[in-house]
């Protein structure tokens, strides 16, 4: 018994090749702590991806795929966003963002009103709503919605979001002229007041939108 394994200190007969209880060769070095600490670094890294992998698979196929329309109508939006010279949005929804017609079941599960759309960051999940297909106008009406979600799959909250996209509408080509009677313009216009109140009180437009010259 004077075989001593040095990684568990259990004493091991002379003639045993590994030690009976950690299985280590006895007589060998104690494995250095920073090899133990790594290993299970490594091992809940593993687990940790695992278990994020199957959140976002969980949420992706809870919910429906778009049709072949809605698709063709999504990606005419992301192309004026493109033309308008929004390239970063752009390649965030042409490349990362992944789209579903229906909630999933963690956007079923919190209450929504006047939603267009929803994203679920940082999964980069983005659902859209049949709202979206019916009442903008045409596609530079659903390309600001869709600028809006491009924000959030930057990780910006809602108040970034709306201010974004209400400073950079006429950039769009999302104007009053042109859309201010919209349901979708009366709305979002809504939306930016209530997280916005500072940009629609101004000196030189009293109690009008801070942004219109």
């Amino acid at each position: 018994m004077n075989n001593k394994c040095k990684h568990c200190g259990l004493p091991n007969f002379a003639g045993e090749k590994a030690c009976r209880r950690c299985g280590c060769v006895p007589g060998l070095v104690k494995t250095p702590l920073v090899y133990t600490v790594l290993k299970r670094f490594l091992v809940l890294v593993v687990v940790c991806v695992i278990a994020v992998a199957g959140f976002y698979f969980s949420l992706l196929f809870s919910a429906d795929p778009l049709i072949l329309t809605e698709k063709q109508q999504v990606q005419a939006a992301i192309n004026l966003i493109e033309a308008k010279g929004f390239k970063d949005e752009a390649f965030l929804l042409k490349h990362v963002a992944a789209f579903r017609g229906s909630d999933n079941w963690l956007n079923a599960s919190v209450e929504k009103e006047n939603a267009y759309a929803a994203t679920n960051f940082p999964f980069e999940i983005v659902t859209i709503y049949a709202e979206f297909f019916t009442l903008p106008a045409d596609e530079t009406e659903r390309a600001a919605v869709l600028l809006h979600e491009a924000k959030h799959l930057q990780g910006m909250d809602e108040h970034d979001a709306y201010e974004f996209v209400w400073k950079n509408r006429s950039r769009l080509g999302w104007t009053a002229e042109a859309y201010g009677k919209s349901e979708v313009w009366q709305n979002v216009r809504k939306q930016t007041r209530e997280y916005l109140p500072g940009m629609f009180i101004c000196e030189f437009n009293d109690f009008g939108d801070c942004t219109a010259r």
